[in-house]
């Protein structure tokens, strides 16, 4: 769904435009200083001029788009522009950023068309929203002020960097910025931010080749990458190194691939092959010099049709190619933004979605306070919004990205700040629906920063876990979305309600009194049940009705289960059942079976599986590590 930026319809004001045979003037973004700066003009006497006054046949495209149509201009945007670079290596992508392109195009034949008004589009927050925008770009002594292309005749760069500063209050709030986040605006992907100085990626060489495998498939399956050089301190930015790299600075990532060494038939038939990496300073000049850069003598190795491939040049226009390992020594910092394939049609891997939208608020009711802060504030962490998930795969790779609304269009009100905003995972129990009152095993987590977005890559086993989505202070309000992928439905919800609710039937059927959680760890040495010595057993736990399952454990007889189960007692004088099944094709077989007593408070034990008494198997062998808790009367809360 495509949502209209202020009600803004491109086709309604266009059309509108050209029956009144006028050109178009935004009136939500001015061509004034209003729309350039926060505070004050810090160029000079800036010019507003259409694309027909600085050129007489201007195209939005000029023999198609390509990464080298963007030269960053007077503004600190080059983490924009790398991202815009990326962008114009993949046609699919920029056709969703740029709708409509030829109809947008100026038309020689229908001048009449021309109205001035051009429309971009970019996702924010779960939806595309449509931007409309006049064509009045700033200008300084008759030259654009910030982005342009290499041809004077091409200004789809400029346009949509005027389309993204407006969605950002001005063009001042380009100025130093997040490409993770523009490159989530640009395809509605998720961004992983890594630093490639953490994990042993500059010393261990199987962590390089399995970090070039993920980086080629990201590329391969047409998502966006970009890359940097850490700049720790303020002389350090933009500071150019003696290798031709530039400190502090976004490069865009505009091909992956490994390339055939030698000439000929050689290079068809032998082996050898280089991982190599190209990337682009959004400059558009300054290069890298070592080892396979435009004029190296190592590009003698590669036949010329290789390297036409490739699209080797040798001219300083920001673009060059480098080896793997040569870039994981030099660059600091990797961003990839891998586009979420969910459509069942596709041949690669297809991801479930969940996405929930979600605010902190604070209330002086704890209960319904949900502006807790991060688990530093011990008292109300907990009282942050919770949502649960189910991994019900033995093992899952899940992706989960918490995107804040952005607040730099807000600047101006001085509302603009990111909070810091980070997540933990808890592992919880399966049948759990209600919000914990109690710190679980917490499996996982996020940084905590202040940027638009925080990402985690996590690998989970089966089981039942709760996010919590927080600020890192409490008290702070805000909005947040949360996209949660996993490889099969992950049955995402919010936890909201504290206990199961008062009906009109509670006094006739009880109340739950007594909320009692069960924790069943592991079973050792469970006898044999099919042909090959092994088992396939999974246990069920049963309390005053209900009952919790958990996943079916593979060729073994001493399965580490794991499995929680809480339940909110009416009867806290019956017994709680834990049964065990080995699991066939026709009929689940029984495996032994443990009573609790109702005990209260925390007890751990190892107790022995017994068979069911009207069973001949009365005392099969094994026990069972069990850990229950019973916690006091739910009113408590």
């Amino acid at each position: 769904m495509v949502v209209l930026y202020e009600g803004q319809s491109f086709s309604a004001l266009r059309r509108r435009c050209q029956q009144n045979g006028s050109l178009f003037e935004d009136p939500l973004f001015p061509a004034s200083d209003q729309s350039l700066f926060y505070q004050r003009n810090q160029i000079g006497h800036v010019t507003w001029k259409r694309p027909k006054e600085l050129s007489s046949d201007p195209h939005l495209f000029v023999n198609g788009l390509s990464a080298h149509d963007l030269h960053q201009g007077r503004l600190g945007n080059c983490w924009f522009v790398a991202a815009c670079s990326s962008l114009a290596s993949i046609e699919a992508l920029w056709h969703k950023v740029i709708p409509d392109w030829k109809d947008q195009e100026w038309n020689k034949e229908k001048p009449e068309s021309y109205a001035g008004i051009f429309h971009f589009r970019f996702w924010r927050f779960g939806e595309w929203v449509d931007m409309v925008i006049d064509d009045r770009l700033p200008t300084l002594n008759g030259e654009l002020i910030y982005c342009h292309s290499n041809d004077r005749n091409e200004f789809w760069s400029a346009l949509v960097e005027k389309a993204y500063a407006k969605m950002c209050g001005c063009y001042e709030g380009l100025d130093g910025g997040n490409t993770a986040d523009a490159l989530v605006d640009f395809t509605g992907g998720v961004s992983e931010p890594m630093d490639l100085t953490e994990n042993g990626y500059k010393e261990d060489e199987e962590k390089q080749s399995e970090l070039f495998e993920r980086v080629l498939k990201v590329h391969d399956r047409g998502g966006l990458i970009s890359c940097s050089i850490r700049a720790t301190t303020a002389a350090d930015m933009e500071a150019k190194l003696a290798c031709g790299l530039v400190k502090g600075h976004a490069y865009a990532v505009t091909d992956v691939r490994r390339v055939r060494l030698g000439h000929g038939l050689l290079a068809f038939f032998k082996s050898d092959k280089l991982n190599m990496i190209r990337m682009r300073n959004p400059w558009g000049e300054k290069e890298w010099n070592g080892a396979w850069s435009d004029s190296s003598e190592e590009w003698k190795k590669v036949s010329k049709s290789e390297r036409e491939k490739m699209g080797v040049t040798v001219q300083d226009d920001g673009e060059f190619w480098m080896k793997f390992d040569d870039f994981i020594a030099n660059f600091t910092d990797l961003i990839l933004c891998r586009l979420i394939n969910t459509s069942y049609l596709s041949f690669h891997k297809t991801w479930e979605e969940a996405v929930m939208w979600g605010s902190w608020r604070r209330h002086d009711d704890p209960l319904l306070n949900r502006a807790g802060g991060c688990s530093n504030n011990k008292h109300t962490f907990l009282q942050n919004p919770q949502y649960v998930f189910d991994v019900k795969k033995s093992e899952d790779e899940v992706l989960i990205c918490l995107q804040q609304k952005d607040r730099r269009a807000t600047l101006k009100e001085g509302r603009g700040e990111n909070l810091a905003i980070g997540f933990d995972i808890h592992r919880v129990e399966l049948n759990r629906t209600y919000r914990m009152h109690a710190i679980q095993q917490k499996v996982g987590g996020s940084i905590y920063i202040n940027s638009r977005s925080v990402f985690l890559r996590i690998d989970l086993t089966e089981g039942r876990y709760a996010i919590i989505p927080t600020t890192f202070n409490p008290d702070l309000e805000g909005d947040f979305l949360l996209r949660i992928f996993t490889d099969v439905p992950s049955d995402c919800k919010e936890l909201i309600l504290d206990e199961p609710p008062q009906t009109c039937w509670s006094g006739l059927c009880g109340y739950p009194s007594l909320v009692t959680q069960v924790h069943v760890l592991q079973a050792d040495g469970l006898a044999a049940q099919d042909s090959d010595g092994v088992s396939d057993p999974y246990v069920i736990i049963y309390c005053e009705g209900e009952k919790v399952r958990s996943l079916v454990h593979k060729n073994t007889c001493s399965p580490v289960f794991n499995t929680k189960g809480l339940f909110y007692r009416k009867k806290a004088n019956r017994p709680i059942c834990i049964e065990i099944y080995n699991h066939n094709v026709l009929k689940d077989s029984f495996m032994g079976q443990v009573t609790l007593p109702a005990e209260q408070g925390k007890i751990q034990k190892t107790l022995h599986l017994k068979g069911k008494g009207d069973r001949r198997d009365n005392d099969l062998p094994g026990t069972i590590t069990l850990a229950i808790e019973s916690s006091s009367v739910l009113t408590s809360i």
